[in-house]
C-alpha cells in the first residue's frame, strides 16, 4: 500500500515528504496517540516536574531508560547509532542519573570502614 501511495501521490510537485503534515501536526498526532494508549505525563527524575507526551520527551525517556539498562561504552555507541547522532557527546548527555541514584553512588564513595581504604596518599 505504501509503495502504491509513493508511486501515485507522495512525490508530486517535487515534494519529498511521504505524508503531507508539518512538525506541529506530527507533534499533535504523537500526543494524541499517547493519550489513547493511556500514557501518563512523563516525570523528570531530576526535578520531579511532570510534562505532557511529545516526540522529544518520548525520545528522551527512551534514551534515559536505555542508559539505565546498559550504560557501557557499547550501549552508548549503539544508542548513538539508533538516535542518529553524529557527535558522541550529544548521546552522552543521556547518561542522566536520578537524584536518588546519585546520592547512593556518592554515599558508597565515602562509606566508612571500607576494606580498600588506606592511609597512603594518591600517587
Amino acid at each position: 500500500m505504501l509503495e502504491t501511495y509513493l508511486d501515485n501521490k507522495a512525490l508530486e510537485d517535487g515534494d519529498e515528504r511521504i505524508f503531507k503534515i508539518n512538525r506541529h501536526r506530527a507533534w499533535q498526532i504523537v500526543r494524541n496517540c499517547g493519550r489513547l494508549a493511556g500514557l501518563t505525563d512523563l516525570r523528570n527524575p531530576e526535578t520531579g516536574r511532570r510534562r505532557g507526551i511529545s516526540p522529544h520527551r518520548l525520545r528522551d525517556a527512551f534514551s534515559v531508560r536505555a542508559m539505565k539498562i546498559d550504560d557501557s561504552g557499547d550501549g552508548l555507541r549503539l544508542l548513538q547509532e539508533h538516535l542518529g547522532h553524529v557527535s558522541f557527546d550529544t548521546t552522552a548527555r543521556y547518561r542522566k542519573i536520578a537524584g536518588e541514584e546519585h546520592r547512593k553512588w556518592y554515599d558508597r564513595l565515602w562509606a566508612t570502614g571500607s576494606s580498600d581504604q588506606s592511609d597512603e596518599p594518591y600517587r
